[in-house]
């Protein structure tokens, strides 16, 4: 790592967390909502999930729009439950490896998420012995409270204007080519991530 980098800006998904999109299909298929795993398997973010990761409906009118788009009867805790099954864990090395990294960088967490997950996260898969979220970044911007996303410039102007610093010592994170193009055309380094596990080795 450059002696210049201060800061690290890490993405949520296929960075720390897993993602198991076979998984969350079959399990809208379990509650009799298979029409939405077609939503999941072509990432068609944009048509049914986009609203509740740029904050702009909650978790009942997402629950409301499923059911209605799956003609299925199932119930709001249901609906979350296996929408929720597209994470699956943050393993503990990632975690050890946050807090090493905290020690001498300044850590931030910017995520295209939506409240469902993110509760997830930070109640189930973040916590390590005493650690929890604030333990490893010194802030969290997150796609449903800004009412931006990724790859949009402004998500990422945004976030170094509140976190106080500059795109020249900041390194940013995501396992998208996109958001990363996006990051560097502010002048922000870009490490793509393709594996889930390069910049645990890369960024030293």
């Amino acid at each position: 790592m450059e002696s210049y980098i201060k800061n690290i800006i890490f993405d949520l998904g296929g960075v720390l967390v897993g993602l198991d999109a076979q998984r969350c299909m079959d399990a809208f298929e379990k509650i009799g909502a298979k029409d939405i795993s077609f939503y999941v398997r072509e990432h068609r973010t944009e048509d049914l999930f986009w609203k509740t990761e740029v904050g702009l409906c909650t978790v009942e009118e997402f629950c409301d729009e499923a059911r209605e788009r799956a003609h299925c009867h199932a119930t709001n805790e249901q609906v979350v439950w296996a929408w929720n099954q597209l994470l699956t864990t943050i393993p503990d090395a990632k975690k050890k490896r946050l807090l090493e990294l905290h020690q001498n960088y300044r850590l931030y967490l910017l995520s295209n998420t939506n409240v469902m997950h993110w509760k997830l996260c930070a109640d189930q898969l973040f916590p390590y012995g005493d650690y929890g979220v604030k333990d490893y970044f010194d802030q969290v911007f997150l796609s449903y409270e800004m009412h931006l996303a990724k790859p949009d410039e402004k998500i990422f102007q945004e976030t170094l204007a509140q976190a106080g610093i500059s795109a020249g010592e900041t390194l940013f994170v995501d396992d998208s080519m996109e958001n990363c193009e996006a990051a560097r055309r502010l002048g922000i380094h870009a490490l793509h991530e393709s594996t889930g596990e390069d910049w645990m080795e890369k960024i030293r």
